[in-house]
């Protein structure tokens, strides 16, 4: 089973989605409140099972939001973003060298996100 590691940063607090192997499945962008990490956190799990636009493809269709975007960044890397029905970024993933090894990331989170248990390590001295 997937979790959830609520985290601080240099600048505020984070989440990261952890796979059942503890790799990074995805990561949020920097909150400046816990509570607003956590809303991030239900935002995820209320949107995960979004469909996918493929921004990869010449002529992508467009799919309202909520919504995965899978796309290339400057390196040339696979990503996705999964974004909430107000169009802001929930979370990101990190860079894949293939198409289906981004994709098999989104399934991931489909997968673990609804059920994965959150560990807040903010709490830990």
């Amino acid at each position: 089973m997937g979790k959830f590691v609520i985290r601080k940063t240099n600048t505020g607090i984070k989440f990261d989605l952890l796979a059942s192997n503890h790799e990074v499945i995805a990561t949020s962008e920097v909150y400046s409140s816990k509570s607003s990490c956590q809303n991030g956190i239900e935002s995820v799990r209320t949107n995960c099972k979004a469909e996918i636009e493929d921004q990869t493809l010449k002529n992508p269709t467009v799919i309202p939001n909520p919504k995965f975007e899978v796309y290339l960044d400057k390196k040339g890397e696979y990503r996705f973003r999964l974004k909430a029905r107000n169009g802001e970024n929930i979370a990101t993933s990190e860079g894949y060298s293939a198409k289906s090894s981004c994709l098999k990331g989104i399934e991931s989170i489909r997968k673990n996100a609804p059920t994965a248990d959150v560990e807040d390590t903010t709490l830990k001295k």
